[in-house]
């Protein structure tokens, strides 16, 4: 099975942070896949729900890759709430395999995944069972009390 990452940030302006953060790190804006135009028309080519693309979103590139394909692609995710105790960082280990896997076996993947991560020290937050938009997902926080998400 194929095991991805990628670093996730909440922010409130994620333009003026993929410029930032692609100066810091050396890394590159990523571009839409497919020869699409932006991530909005790659998402909404692959079929992700109108209610899941917030005005703006996917407009201008919100990740950013490392060019030399090292290191792990960073998203930079617009939220609406500013920093207060919530760290604006988190993983997003990504284990189910993506919207081309049928539901019950990302859902499948995913428990397994949270189920060892308990194990290891880990807190469920939240469980995210929503079958009618195609969504099974995790919220967690490390022995230490950070979040992260298992999709």
């Amino acid at each position: 099975m194929e095991k991805t990452m990628q670093l996730t940030i909440d922010c409130s302006d994620p333009q003026k942070m993929v410029a930032f953060w692609a100066l810091a790190l050396g890394y590159v804006p990523e571009p839409a896949p497919d020869g699409h135009a932006t991530w909005r028309a790659y998402w909404e080519a692959i079929g992700v729900p109108a209610e899941e693309l917030p005005t703006g979103a996917g407009d201008i590139p919100e990740s950013i890759v490392d060019p030399a394909g090292h290191g792990p692609r960073v998203w930079f995710q617009q939220v609406p709430e500013p920093k207060t105790a919530k760290n604006r960082w988190h993983f997003d280990l990504k284990v189910g395999g993506g919207r081309d896997v049928p539901l019950d076996v990302r859902a499948q993947r995913v428990r397994a995944t949270v189920d060892r991560l308990v194990a290891a020290g880990a807190t469920v937050l939240k469980i995210k069972d929503e079958p009618t938009t195609g969504l099974c997902a995790a919220a967690m926080q490390d022995p230490e009390g950070n979040e992260f998400d298992v999709v």
